[in-house]
């Protein structure tokens, strides 16, 4: 399944609740990646961000919370991997989660101080300054849970708002799409009608049915012949490299039967098709 956003609707819908609440708020993707749509985030996450260890950890933090949602926990609020509060929601189409709507950079109203102690331990890894890490950290908001309760709420309605007006929708490739995108993704390898149908899932009778469609009327050795031997055509003219390395690039090792194929599509041999297109133009 493939998800498409609408970015620009999304963004003003975000900016407009950090300018309300003045908590950040995101969109994920289905597998927990940042859509990149809001980056106005307070002083602490901004450090932690940063730095590549402190983002890698962040990533695997949202793709952690998304799991959680996945697997049925649906809407939860959580301590992040530094100690701060964030929540997350799916947002559904037909029960299936689409995207997920995430919110944080935030604390409870627990004493501050206990808070940091808290927090503390998480961040042994964080190589600067402890005490400015700290001030931003003071520097983050609390919120009541009565407050939280009532951001979980209007979130609630702003994910059905979202489905309503189509700004986060689901589309699918047809079999047809999925099998071209594989071959041209996967042509350097080693392929068969056994391993194209495991792969893909599609049966090997519709499987061979689909080549026919996608080819022309033949067959899916031949398709995926013809995808190497595109590719090899455009390596033999764009560099140097010797045929027998052009061959092994697209996933044939074989310098004869290399030859054999790529004369079969285009009626000429690698070594006459690169001579011919290096010549220059003829002047009229």
């Amino acid at each position: 399944m493939n998800v498409l956003f609408d970015q620009e609707q999304l963004l003003q819908l975000v900016t407009n609740l950090y300018v309300l609440t003045g908590m950040p708020a995101n969109i994920l993707d289905p597998q927990g990646r940042d859509i990149c749509l809001f980056e106005n985030h307070p002083p602490f996450c901004r450090a932690i961000n940063a730095l590549p260890e402190g983002h890698k950890r962040c990533l695997a933090c949202d793709a952690q919370a998304v799991k959680s949602c996945a697997a049925g926990e649906g809407f939860r609020f959580y301590r992040c991997h530094a100690g701060i509060c964030e929540a997350v929601m799916p947002i559904y189409s037909q029960n299936i989660p689409l995207a997920y709507l995430i919110f944080g950079c935030f604390l409870d109203d627990s004493p501050i101080e206990q808070q940091w102690a808290d927090s503390r331990p998480r961040l042994g890894w964080y190589p600067g300054s402890m005490d400015e890490l700290r001030c931003a950290f003071f520097q983050l908001r609390q919120y009541s849970a009565k407050e939280l309760r009532a951001y979980a709420e209007t979130l609630e309605a702003l994910s059905a708002y979202i489905q309503l007006k189509g700004m986060i929708q689901a589309t699918g490739r047809t079999d047809l799409q999925r099998l071209e995108l594989y071959l041209d993704q996967h042509y350097m390898e080693k392929l068969s009608l056994a391993s194209i149908s495991e792969q893909l899932h599609i049966g090997r009778t519709k499987l061979c049915r689909l080549a026919k469609e996608l080819s022309g009327g033949h067959t899916l050795s031949y398709l995926i012949a013809q995808r190497r031997i595109g590719a090899a055509k455009a390596l033999l003219l764009q560099n140097n490299l010797p045929i027998s390395a052009v061959a092994e690039a697209v996933g044939i090792s074989d310098y004869n039967y290399f030859s054999r194929v790529f004369r079969s599509v285009t009626g000429s041999t690698p070594r006459a098709f690169r001579e011919k297109g290096q010549q220059p133009p003829q002047k009229i």
